[in-house]
């Protein structure tokens, strides 16, 4: 009996780990498909699951208003077009900026919060992070800059009641298209991405208001930080 029990246990074991390396190694298989496949984020099938309500209709990204992928790189990821998909140096200061006041501040790249989008959970601890990482450098490897932006415009949370990418979040805000979408209601759009349950473009706060006119103004002064998403 001992000895059934202890190959048993190493059975088990053994089991785990195949299940654990599998599910690691999972995405990165999946990634390269994605070039061709467009994908559902995580936070979709967990609200499918529980029967929470969806609303998502993707559009290439050539039917998107040019003023949203630049004003969310300008708001989200000002380096999206020259980084590797992490920005060494953002994180760093966010780092700096935890020890120092003890508040933490975001420091993920577009790449990354599309790797969290698509394989990994909402929240923040260290472990996600650890494996944000190399996955949005496998994201980097493998896939143009132009087709994780338009991964990540249409996987991105953009309402209170499951409206999921771009399309559904400017018809949510303004009852318009994606595609119709004019620099300042793009703008608000990018401001409300850090938490769009709490933020709205639809009834935009002082703060959102704000924050989008800081963005249009950015999108101005830098209309070449989204250069490398233009079509060939």
């Amino acid at each position: 009996m001992p000895r059934t029990r202890k190959l048993t246990t190493k059975r088990t074991l053994v089991f785990l780990a195949a299940a654990l390396c599998a599910a690691l190694a999972a995405p990165y298989i999946i990634a390269p498909f994605y070039r061709a496949i467009d994908p559902v984020s995580t936070l979709m099938v967990w609200r499918r699951l529980t029967g929470a309500r969806v609303e998502r209709t993707w559009l290439p990204l050539d039917r998107i208003a040019p003023a949203l992928p630049l004003a969310v790189i300008v708001a989200e990821d000002g380096t999206f077009c020259h980084n590797r998909g992490i920005d060494l140096g953002a994180m760093r200061e966010a780092l700096e900026q935890y020890d120092e006041s003890g508040v933490e501040r975001g420091a993920s790249t577009l790449t990354q919060q599309t790797a969290k989008n698509l394989f990994l959970w909402q929240g923040r601890s260290i472990v996600r992070k650890a494996l944000e990482i190399p996955l949005a450098v496998w994201l980097y490897l493998v896939l143009p800059k132009r087709r994780v932006m338009e991964i990540y415009l249409n996987i991105a949370e953009w309402g209170p009641h499951g409206e999921v990418g771009a399309e559904a979040g400017a018809r949510f805000a303004f009852g318009k298209s994606a595609r119709n979408l004019n620099a300042s209601e793009a703008a608000e759009l990018a401001a409300i991405l850090p938490n769009p349950v709490r933020r709205s473009a639809r009834t935009p706060s002082a703060l959102v208001r704000r924050l989008a006119g800081l963005y249009e103004r950015r999108a101005e002064a830098f209309p070449g930080h989204a250069a490398c998403i233009h079509a060939p």
